[in-house]
């Protein structure tokens, strides 16, 4: 199980990226995905969770009218789209999954901790 995520950058305050998060070992339509971000100084938070068979993603509230997660089957590859950029956003961008055939996905979903298979990250800085 591999994970590789990218698209990260430099990008003013009020502008768009798009982060990609290539799978490898599996297909993303049978695990369920999660982005997850860590500022400098402060706690890894599950930003968003893509559910497995379904696609059905949530986001945390602070960027659930900003961001957009898709999903490519062909491409095997998971996607946050985010737009209207903050400061604040600023981060290394993770996407993970895990061993999930005990949970539903909803329940995956809650549970940070049992993401265990992790991308290297991606930097996203928003600044003038």
């Amino acid at each position: 199980v591999q994970l590789q995520a990218s698209g990260g950058g430099l990008v003013q305050p009020g502008g768009s990226l798009r982060l990609s998060c290539a799978a490898s070992g599996f297909t993303v339509g049978d695990y369920v995905i999660g982005w997850f971000r860590q500022a400098p100084g402060k706690e890894r938070e599950m930003v968003s969770c893509t559910r497995r068979s379904s696609g059905r993603s949530s986001l945390t509230g602070s960027v659930k009218d900003r961001f957009t997660v898709s999903r490519d089957d062909v491409k095997n590859t998971v996607y946050l789209q985010m737009n209207s950029l903050k400061p604040e956003d600023t981060a290394i961008y993770y996407c993970a999954t895990g061993d999930q055939k005990a949970y539903t996905s909803d329940y995956f979903c809650t549970s940070p901790h049992l993401f265990t298979y992790w991308g290297q990250g991606t930097q996203v800085t928003v600044s003038s």
